[in-house]
């Protein structure tokens, strides 16, 4: 392995023993075969021996004591080192098989990979895995994998994956034998593995806690793109109530049991089956938010508090917010809690991108909000959120959100997905230009 090093921390570690920008990390501790978290967990220790080619092509062996255990102030660069590990299945549901022509080439690209589930919180199938990777994962102890399981029934999951091997839970067995925690989500495919197979695959699931911490339960996602792709159908209000009540009674049950709900249905439910969510408390460590579990929960908590904290709860300059279609009625509800709400003008913005199935704000592009929005009366500011915008700072059709601001004429403000700053942004007085998307 050879690890080109892309920068080295001033006065850390690795710059006090030597080590520059341009040269190659070959071996740690005598391996030379080595990815990002294979590194970290080999450089942990008080004393590492690092083998390093200099710029200048000599090699050197630099020992290192490293009392403190501290980073050694290295980056690299690959964000990996080595290369990211690709998808090997075909699900029915997957979302990146849905997505429409001429995307820029690293959106159709599959991530099923451990390291990026570690650092980034993605799901992975654990089906490209080797032995000899879970015997690295287990031996670094790695303190979270999240997993996406569907189904514990293997017949069903390979169904699922169209993937043969696609038995999870024997490794997931080992993962729990080494203490490792897990938490899991279930993409829910109406007459796949809803009903019974989903209450088995839960309780299997639960068999298992404490190291699944937990499990989340989402509806599939189908965009207008599924030409010459399995037929499936959406959760509607009825299948939807039904989710929630099966999984309700499941989480009576663990609660009884073992003190935690444990499994939890994605906000989208309730929503779609036109139901209040659980109230803040009831999400516990709020381990799935990420995954859309209590997203609604914890931004009504953070907005009421932010409330009860503040002395202004007044709009004062007329503004208006752009949101999905799922979260419009509860943004409405939040801005017709504060005086001068007239002020604010909240926009349901209809996917026409991915079609209308898709209904999270997450996923409205840069185009729809421009065809949408152009010509209405926005008053100085149009307020969306940051889940709008991926890790680059863009809608995932590739518009920035300055281009967005130049064709709608007025100033667009990125909000983060928090009550409380949502609250502040509605009830400035007056914004800095700083806070602005530049012109």
């Amino acid at each position: 392995m050879r690890a080109l090093i892309k920068g080295v921390k001033r006065g850390s570690i690795a710059h006090l023993a030597g080590i520059r920008k341009g040269d190659t990390l070959l071996a740690v501790n005598g391996e030379g075969e080595f990815d990002i978290l294979y590194y970290r967990f080999l450089s942990e220790g008080e004393d590492v021996t690092l083998r390093v080619q200099k710029a200048s092509g000599v090699v050197e062996e630099i020992e290192i004591v490293n009392s403190e255990y501290e980073n050694l102030g290295i980056t690299f660069e690959e964000d990996l080192i080595d290369r990211p590990m690709s998808c090997q299945n075909k699900c029915i549901f997957c979302f990146i098989d849905q997505l429409p022509r001429g995307m820029r080439k690293s959106l159709y690209f599959k991530d099923d990979d451990y390291r990026l589930s570690m650092l980034t919180g993605s799901y992975i199938t654990l089906t490209n895995l080797s032995d000899g990777d879970i015997n690295k994962i287990i031996k670094m102890r790695l303190p979270r994998i999240n997993i996406s399981v569907h189904s514990t029934n293997e017949k069903t999951r390979s169904h699922m994956l169209s993937n043969k091997n696609a038995d999870v839970f024997a490794i997931m067995e080992r993962f729990a034998k080494a203490k490792i925690a897990m938490n899991c989500q279930i993409v829910l495919c109406k007459g796949i593995n809803d009903g019974q197979t989903l209450h088995d695959t839960v309780c299997k699931l639960f068999s298992l806690y404490p190291h699944v911490q937990s499990v989340s339960v989402v509806p599939v996602g189908l965009t207008s793109h599924r030409e010459g792709l399995p037929q499936l159908e959406i959760f509607d209000e009825g299948a939807s109530s039904a989710v929630i009540a099966q999984l309700s009674a499941l989480q009576k049950d663990f609660l009884s049991q073992k003190k935690t709900r444990f499994v939890f249905p994605s906000d989208e439910f309730y929503i779609s089956a036109k139901l209040p969510v659980p109230p803040f408390e009831e999400y516990e460590d709020f381990l799935q938010i990420e995954n859309g579990v209590g997203l609604v929960a914890s931004f009504n908590e953070e907005f009421n508090n932010a409330c009860k904290n503040s002395a202004n709860n007044t709009i004062y300059q007329k503004l208006s917010i752009a949101t999905g279609k799922s979260a419009a009625p509860f943004i409405k509800g939040l801005v017709g809690m504060l005086s001068g709400n007239e002020k604010a003008k909240v926009y349901t913005i209809k996917n026409e991108f991915f079609g209308e199935n898709i209904t999270v704000s997450g996923l409205i592009t840069g185009c729809d909000l421009i065809k949408q929005l152009i010509g209405k009366d926005l008053g100085s500011m149009l307020l969306i959120p940051k889940s709008m915008l991926n890790i680059d700072g863009l809608f995932l059709d590739d518009m920035t959100p300055l281009q967005v601001q130049q064709q709608i004429g007025v100033r667009l403000k990125v909000v983060e997905n928090d009550g409380g700053k949502f609250f502040k942004a509605l009830t400035a007085r007056k914004v800095g230009i700083r806070e602005w998307i530049a012109r």
